[in-house]
């Protein structure tokens, strides 16, 4: 798929993916350091935000994930990143989200308001890339999306996130179900309506997340992502080029942002 393909289906759909981008024993190590971050976060007040009962979100930064660099210096998220945002596009957020048995499904949703520069110039400012930490079953509650929402209006959304249940006849009929296998990677308008559905199975179901802006875009400010002075320094100068947070000597460990997702959602 080219980078040309991947900015069209984005624009239309609101999604798009690459299959087999990394080999399972890559996605492994993501998974086993998603699991070590999460340990880590719940340890701790603020470390994990509830997305509904039994779903989290946990930010991490870069030092975190031993991937780390093979992902941003993907040659297709690169491409991506550059077709959708510009060549001067932005890593703002890493994180994952993990339903553990017994989530429920989400309220149909956006990640955030949408910006004034696509409501009037109906441009995309901001890319999610996805990555499952497992092979994706229909028991796991997998993510469910309404593609070519991502220009909907929202004058009655609650929070400019979450539309009414009027409107839910038309997601659900437009709803694609998701089944990602280890080492796949979407891309996607954070702006399409979407939700986790409900996890039916034993097992939780991690999904890292990367945020990347356009170099006009605002998101940082919801974000906290940092890396050491030693980590900054053995960085690839095309990975610092685009990772414009704070160098620091000691990380501090992050306290999550996201409330109103758990408010509106229900969590514990």
């Amino acid at each position: 798929m080219t980078a040309d393909t991947a900015r069209d289906a984005i624009y239309t759909d609101g999604i798009t993916a690459l299959p087999g981008a990394f080999d399972v024993a890559w996605a492994d190590r993501m998974r086993a350091d998603i699991e070590a971050a999460f340990a880590e976060a719940r340890a701790r007040p603020g470390g994990a935000v509830g997305r509904g009962p039994n779903r989290y979100y946990v930010e991490i930064h870069p030092e975190q994930l031993s991937g780390f660099v093979d992902l941003v210096s993907h040659p297709w998220v690169r491409a991506v990143c550059a077709a959708v945002l510009g060549e001067d596009y932005r890593i703002v957020e890493l994180g994952f989200d993990i339903p553990f048995a017994g989530a429920v499904a989400q309220p149909w949703h956006r990640d955030f308001p949408m910006p004034d520069v696509t409501r009037t110039d109906r441009r995309l400012d901001s890319l999610a890339f996805n990555l499952t930490g497992v092979d994706t079953t229909d028991e796991m509650g997998p993510f469910e999306i309404a593609p070519g929402t991502q220009f909907d209006d929202e004058p009655d959304f609650e929070h400019g996130m979450f539309p009414p249940r009027s409107r839910y006849d038309r997601y659900e009929a437009l709803a694609v179900r998701k089944y990602p296998r280890r080492g796949d990677i979407s891309a996607r308008s954070a702006l399409t309506i979407h939700r986790g559905t409900a996890n039916r199975s034993p097992l939780a179901r991690p999904v890292l997340v990367l945020g990347v802006d356009a170099a006009d875009a605002t998101n940082d400010d919801k974000h906290d992502l940092a890396v050491t002075e030693r980590y900054w320094a053995a960085l690839p100068a095309d990975v610092r080029a685009h990772l414009t947070c704070p160098v620091v000597e000691r990380l501090t460990p992050i306290t999550q942002k996201h409330t109103i997702e758990g408010l509106v959602m229900g969590a514990e």
